[in-house]
């Protein structure tokens, strides 16, 4: 039996008796005949109870659902159709209670990194007590709270929604110089006060500074900093202008959609995992609850993004080679090769080309690179283990069709940045010796022993003993107690999943709890 149609058999368990023309309870019309109700169900229920229900589904815009799509029965019909607007709230319910215990996006477009856990939700159970509870708007009081942080995820909701209803905040004009403390600047350094003042009461109390970066000022835009997850240091430049650029409207999409992709979230078991958040740069190594290590990575630049996807790590290779990818060599290292063609060789870089369908090695300084077009690439290239090697000394393996892995990089400046989206995919470590002793842990590898393989500059590949699961995911809105940080949406992956929420038009709940 399709899950709507068994839940439209319990409802219709409960659908009183009315004769053509009676009226619900007095709630709508103090001066009409209450008509008694009969439930099959166990417990009272009065017609305020089923007012209240369509009352509260009203308000599922505060839970980050779109009301619109549930179709819920203005109250009036209950009283010129009130066997229909029965029916009618119970099946918008109905669906609606779906969406918050099993998740709106049951499986998300694209998206490896958000499983679901239909067993462990036991929607069923929740159908029978929203057919049988006296008062079902209070089952949708305990729904909504399910997921980890819901709670202050609605209150910031509730906030971020107060902000567009009021208008929200107007951009800061577009200009060259960073705005810095000292700064005079009649038109930008007044924008930027409004637009936190908007966030910040502390600014907005405090003496109006006109065009002058005053140290009020200063002290509002190191606060918002650290709360959006940028550099702390008072300026304002052309990344913290984008973020604060950004309409309320977006902070209210990116909440929808972290309330979202916690319903009915897979909890990790008590392995020991490895989680990257994309979008907080950040590697977490945890068992349980406890946290193992964390450091700071670099993911994919938005034109090359970083995929969210579930692996095992299983090998680990000292001083790998690269084998260039075919993009890489075409828009990164052609124009170096054109550039310094034996400096390139000094670094290791090795050129082939294949001729008969034999691999043959060609050497750069020979080449016209003047005449090598970017969309007729005709060599492989291959750097050498080594310091200059694009992957450092180190590569964790985790098998997956994207071909990503974590690896060391020569290039640790990077790190101090606190916008990190720099590289072609794969996810480069600040500190990928401790990773190392983790995952090396148990298996006779002492410090010596690890230096002594990075010593021989010979490529080894190691297998772990015990493979470890690896999560990259993305979440820009991160709760901690009961404060939020959210970050930017580099790669637009919370607009697309609100777009796709909000999709569809009206739902309805169907087997096994999926949408249609």
């Amino acid at each position: 039996m399709r899950r709507r149609d068994a839940f439209s058999g319990l409802l219709a368990g409960l659908l009183p008796a009315l004769g053509h023309g009676q009226s619900p309870a007095s709630s709508l019309d103090p001066t009409a005949d209450a008509v008694p109700i009969q439930p099959a169900g166990p417990g009272p229920r009065s017609w305020d109870s089923v007012f209240r229900l369509a009352a509260r589904l009203r308000k599922l815009n505060h839970d980050g659902l779109d009301i619109a799509a549930y179709a819920i029965p203005p109250d009036a019909m209950g009283s010129s159709e009130p066997a229909a607007f029965h029916a009618a709230v119970y099946h918008a319910a109905n669906a609606a209670l779906g969406d918050l215990v099993l998740g709106r996006l049951r499986q998300p477009s694209g998206r490896g990194d958000i499983l679901r856990d239909p067993a462990a939700a036991d929607f069923p159970r929740w159908q029978a007590e929203l057919v049988g509870a006296p008062e079902p708007a209070q089952l949708f009081d305990r729904a909504v709270d399910l997921p980890e942080g819901a709670a202050v995820l609605r209150t910031e909701l509730a906030k971020a929604g107060g902000m567009v209803a009021s208008g929200g905040w107007q951009p800061i004009p577009p200009g060259v110089a960073t705005l810095e403390p000292g700064t005079v600047d009649a038109a930008r350094i007044p924008a930027l006060r409004a637009r936190l003042k908007a966030e910040d009461p502390v600014l907005a109390a405090a003496r109006d500074g006109g065009a002058t970066y005053d140290a009020p000022l200063e002290a509002a835009v190191r606060r918002w900093q650290a709360a959006n997850g940028l550099e702390v240091d008072g300026r304002v430049g052309a990344i913290s202008q984008a973020v604060l650029n950004r309409p309320a409207s977006a902070r209210v999409a990116q909440i929808r959609a972290a309330l979202d992709m916690r319903r009915n979230a897979l909890r990790p078991g008590d392995e020991r995992r490895i989680e990257v958040n994309i979008p907080e740069y950040l590697l977490t190594v945890q068992e349980g609850s406890r946290v193992l290590l964390q450091m700071n990575v670099i993911v994919g630049k938005p034109a090359r993004a970083t995929p969210t996807m579930r692996a095992r790590m299983t090998t680990v290779q000292f001083n790998p080679a690269w084998g260039v990818p075919e993009r890489n060599a075409r828009e990164d290292l052609l124009p170096r090769f054109r550039r310094d063609a034996a400096g390139m060789t000094a670094k290791g870089f090795r050129l082939y080309s294949v001729v008969g369908g034999e691999r043959v090695q060609v050497d750069p300084t020979t080449v016209d690179w003047s005449a090598v077009r970017t969309d007729r690439f005709p060599y492989l290239i291959r750097q050498d283990a080594g310091d200059d090697n694009a992957l450092g000394r180190i590569k964790f393996i985790m098998p997956n069709s994207e071909d990503i892995y974590l690896h060391d990089t020569p290039d640790r400046a990077l790190f101090r940045r606190p916008d990190r989206a720099f590289s072609s995919g794969c996810i480069r470590l600040e500190r990928p010796n401790d990773l190392l002793n983790l995952v090396f842990e148990g298996m006779g590898w002492d410090a010596a022993r690890v230096q002594r393989a990075y010593d021989s500059r010979q490529t080894q590949s190691v297998g772990l003993r015990r493979s470890l699961p690896v999560r990259l995911h993305y979440s820009t809105v991160v709760v901690e107690g009961s404060r939020v940080r959210i970050r930017p949406d580099i790669y637009g992956l919370d607009t697309a999943y609100v777009r796709e929420m909000d999709r569809g038009g009206v739902r309805v709940a169907a087997a096994g709890g999926n949408a249609r």
